[in-house]
């Protein structure tokens, strides 16, 4: 959620620093730190309030000189966006932390250090970690015992970096629940939230595992576990582009990510699909066996992911045969649920660190589902080093806060793993062939649907002055307009709500005015004649109606009626195609009114908290 840059090293570190925070600032942005410490150990700390680019403009005026430090961006959670509230945090002009996370115990800590004399100047949680740390230095004399010692006070999920001027060319980071990574250098090294903050510096990474304590200096890493043992972690080589988090030309990264859906579903499919069947690996080695004994599938996920769920149920209940439930991350992991015998947890994230959805994967361990599998984006996630099962998305970087090609590439997925359950229990031949065909045109299709751009940016200029928005679909479009709501709402701050269409009757309509636009998705399905009838039930109530159909529909444009027109397509990747213009239309409604697209307020991109 927030972002984490820190470094040793001979050389001046300070704009590694600032442009390690620059590539991560999609995950948190409302305010941002540095700290810096020279070979005195004389140290330089600068905060500000706002976007990256107003600390480096203060760090270029004051121009700190440094070979070790830390940097962060935050996105609040305990205390408003303020300079104060900013990290990095200090204690005793010795110690500076700087955090991602929460710590849930912080007022019981906060109380005992201020009985103890230390003074709070910030309203953080954050803040309780350095006087922590500082006061067990006085009996645990080097700095990562100090840090090991406190993480064993301290409970949340959360990624630390520490720097102690006393300890001069080194840095302490501790993973609790939020990640961290090591970028190995010739006489120097790195540490980040994200491998995409140090791709200009290095491309050899370690990940560190939960518990893990590391000492970082220029010539070396040590390592121990939660136990205090000490341990190595797999060194690797990342093959992301040091320019993957670059806007290529486009004015922002979720306009560049809706262009990128074509290209993103041809590398997730690359060698999943041979000679019409699923590939035997695809979701990991012998999960083709697993898949024949299973009779249920609980999928569960957060935000857009959980969308994309929607819509596998669907897919794996009327295609497979068998019962599917899909539930919300957070609400899973505080109930008591029911397994069914022979169920496969699906998680979906494109991050792979969703605190809500990681919780649920390790509760679930505990509760007899025959095996785990996750489909995510990052390799070295969470999520994928502790499923049994994995489908690696290969979707490239997404930066954006609305997530776009994650959410479309998720859903070939969904769609791939229900023809694998089929060819897996030898059912169903009719669709695992139409599903490998409708995939395999899927990127053309998609490539067709971009036509659409300049038709949409029109029609987005008359949300210039509406406040509310519902979006209506039915059977595996209704999640689809669920998805379009939530972009609009996410970027363009306009209350949207979806419904299924049948639903009208039931309330919402009371809520159709001329003041409330209407989105409808309409494809050509069996329930077309039933969506039609419905269309004119809110066309009677005087609203203005944007509808999304397939060209066989036959939709005839008229007063009140708006109709935008797609090529027809396979009605199995129709969900994926009518995705496709409701993202332009949260894209050039938020342009309309003027929001931050790619960093809309109060958001950010990986929710690593709960």
């Amino acid at each position: 959620m927030c972002g984490i840059v820190g470094a040793v090293a001979e050389r001046p570190i300070i704009e590694i620093l600032i442009e390690g925070l620059k590539r991560l600032e999609y995950r948190g942005y409302d305010s941002a730190g540095v700290v810096v410490l020279d070979q005195q150990g004389n140290t330089s700390c600068t905060k500000r309030e706002g976007k990256v680019g107003v600390l480096a403009k203060a760090v270029k005026e004051q121009s700190p000189q440094g070979t070790t430090g830390i940097a962060h961006t935050r996105w609040a959670t305990h205390g408003v966006p303020s300079e104060r509230n900013a990290h990095p945090h200090q204690s005793g002009n010795r110690f500076s932390v700087v955090h991602n996370g929460i710590i849930e115990n912080h007022k019981e800590l906060r109380k005992s250090l201020s009985v103890d004399g230390y003074t709070f100047i910030s309203d953080t949680d954050t803040e309780v970690i350095v006087h922590l740390i500082h006061k067990l230095s006085a009996v645990y004399p080097d700095l990562r015992s100090a840090v090991f010692a406190a993480n064993q006070q301290l409970v949340g999920a959360y990624g630390m970096a520490v720097v102690d001027s006393q300890s001069l060319g080194q840095l302490v980071v501790a993973r609790s629940g939020s990640p961290l990574v090591i970028g190995y250098g010739l006489g120097e090294h790195f540490v980040a939230s994200d491998q995409l903050a140090l791709l200009p510096v290095t491309r050899r990474f370690a990940v560190l595992e939960e518990g893990d304590v590391a000492q970082i200096t220029k010539e070396s890493v040590s390592i121990i576990d939660a136990s205090g043992e000490p341990v190595s972690r797999p060194i690797e080589e990342s093959d992301i582009t040091a320019d993957a988090g670059g806007k290529a030309g486009y004015k922002h990264y979720m306009l560049k990510e809706i262009f990128e859906q074509p290209e993103a579903i041809r590398r997730t499919l690359q060698g999943r699909i041979v000679d019409g069947k699923v590939a035997e690996d695809a979701f990991g080695n012998g999960s083709l066996e697993l898949f024949e004994a299973i009779k249920h599938v609980q999928i569960v996920a957060c935000g857009t992911s959980y969308n994309a769920g929607m819509v596998a149920r669907y897919w794996i209940e009327q295609y497979v045969g068998i019962s599917c439930s899909v539930e919300i991350a957070s609400e899973f992991r505080y109930r008591e649920s029911f397994v069914h015998k022979d169920s496969l947890l699906v998680t979906l994230s494109q991050s792979g660190e969703t605190a809500d959805t990681l919780a649920a994967l390790r509760l679930a361990k505990s509760l007899g589902y025959s095996a785990s599998l996750t489909i995510c984006n990052v390799e070295t996630s969470s999520l994928v080093r502790e499923s049994d099962l994995v489908y690696l998305m290969k979707a490239g970087p997404e930066i954006g806060v609305a997530s776009t090609k994650a959410f479309t590439v998720q859903l070939a997925a969904l769609l791939l793993l229900s023809k694998a359950l089929c060819e897996a229990k030898a059912i169903n031949q009719e669709f695992c062939t139409d599903a490998a065909e409708a995939l395999n045109a899927l990127p053309t299709h998609m490539e067709q649907a971009f036509s659409l751009e300049q038709s949409v940016k029109v029609l987005s200029e008359q949300f210039a002055d509406k406040h509310h928005a519902l979006f209506l679909g039915r059977g595996d479009l209704y999640p689809v307009a669920m998805e379009g709501a939530l972009k609009l709402k996410e970027i363009s701050y306009i209350h949207a709500e979806a419904y299924a269409a049948g639903e009208l009757k039931h309330g919402p309509l009371a809520l159709v005015d001329a003041d409330m636009p209407v989105v409808v998705v309409a494809p050509s399905n069996d329930l077309l004649d039933k969506l039609k009838s419905n269309i004119e039930e809110v066309r009677a109530r005087g609203s203005v109606m944007y509808v999304f159909a397939d060209s066989d529909d036959q939709f005839e444009p008229g007063p009140g009626l708006d109709v935008v027109n797609m090529a027809h397509a396979s009605h199995l990747i129709a969900p994926i195609l009518f995705s496709i213009p409701l993202q332009f239309l949260s894209y050039y409604v938020a342009l309309v009114k003027g929001t931050d697209v790619d960093q809309p307020r109060n958001l950010a991109k990986s929710v690593t908290v709960e």
